[in-house]
């Protein structure tokens, strides 16, 4: 799969750009401010029908506008796809493919695949669990869409429950039969949705623990761990369980929106014991884990987005992304950085063909 062309129309700080790309290797190239980052965000929102770094889409609109315009023209299987995502302050965003606008945008998801591998990665070891959470619902996603959209139902029938709580609360009252319908929504959606992410990880994570090993070169044991309640407890008596503590709190204590990846090494939290260079290579493992994960169910090497790697990675790191470039283990990529001499090093390392787009 690969991206043929994109047009930008006042987005975040580009007010109008075009671009033709190479069909392996495309190198933006600027100092800090120029741009980089945001056509890599355009290329993700063309895929997700959201920003990777702003997902609120209003906050894409570039100042002192009032909309926004993205073009892509793809190549999927030997088709081309046209994808066109706007956003008119006040109303809502539209997501057309092939002049066609979606019903649910969600439908979407999984038609274009993507892996980005970015410095924000860091938020993976050192933010809460519902970075992670998204991590792995981003990545099932983009190939089962039934868990997608199981996904977004749970979602809602969890803010259902949430605000009848506080209802509950504010009018000192409470009605089991009605809470217990929203109970049972609860289940038969999330039950499918920790059954599909207990699978995912016991296939992913031996993908995972291999590149970790390739890329720190070291024994060290690094694995992730799926913690979730409902491993030990039928969901059923999680909720009966922690009744009194839902209402008491006025929101869902107890689900598979509280569920986390305990991410370790040598047994221990990579986020407390971790040194720098291994938390990098288990970030760089988790994403190259992600693309071969999504190449093998979609059947097509997704596009890889490189933001401004070459800078936060050591030489080593580099090496190694660059020799899977050189071994035809990626499709077409893309990336930033801000020098040109450097990009041009990493590129000597590969016959690949490129194109270099210079921002000022």
């Amino acid at each position: 799969m690969k991206l043929k062309s994109l047009s930008l129309t006042q987005y975040k700080n580009i007010s109008s750009d075009s671009f033709e790309f190479d069909d392996r290797i495309n190198c933006f190239i600027g100092n800090n401010g120029v741009g980089k980052s945001n056509i890599l965000d355009a290329i993700y929102h063309l895929c997700f029908a959201k920003g990777y770094f702003n997902p609120t889409a209003v906050q894409n609109i570039q100042f002192n506008t009032d909309f926004f315009l993205l073009d892509g023209i793809f190549e999927k299987n030997n088709q081309e796809e046209k994808v066109v995502c706007s956003l008119k302050k006040g109303q809502k965003k539209t997501l057309k493919r092939n002049g066609k606008v979606y019903d649910k945008i969600s439908d979407h998801i999984g038609l274009l695949p993507l892996v980005i591998i970015s410095p924000s990665d860091r938020d993976l070891i050192t933010e809460g669990s519902s970075i992670r959470r998204k991590f792995m619902d981003g990545v099932i996603g983009q190939t089962d869409s039934s868990y997608l959209n199981n996904l977004l139902d749970y979602t809602k029938i969890v803010s259902q429950r949430n605000a009848l709580l506080k209802y509950f609360a504010a009018n000192q009252t409470f009605d089991s039969d009605t809470l217990e319908i929203y109970d049972q929504k609860m289940i038969a959606l999330g039950n499918p949705i920790h059954e599909k992410r207990k699978q995912f990880l016991a296939s992913f994570t031996p993908v995972f623990e291999k590149h970790y090993q390739s890329i720190s070169k070291s024994e060290e044991k690094v694995t992730l761990t799926y913690e979730s309640k409902l491993l030990d407890s039928s969901f059923e008596s999680l909720l009966k369980d922690n009744l009194h503590k839902d209402r008491l709190s006025q929101f869902s204590t107890v689900g598979i929106h509280k569920e986390d990846l305990f991410f370790s090494i040598s047994d221990q939290p990579i986020k407390r014991f971790g040194s720098q260079g291994q938390q990098k290579s288990f970030l760089i493992a988790l994403k190259l884990a992600q693309f071969d994960f999504i190449k093998k169910l979609a059947g097509v090497p997704p596009i890889v987005l490189l933001d401004d790697v070459f800078d936060k990675l050591d030489q080593n790191r580099v090496g190694l992304i660059m020799q899977l470039v050189e071994e035809n283990h990626f499709g077409q990529l893309f990336l930033s950085d801000t020098h040109e001499q450097r990009t041009l090093d990493a590129l000597q390392t590969t016959q690949l063909s490129y194109k270099i787009f210079n921002l000022t």
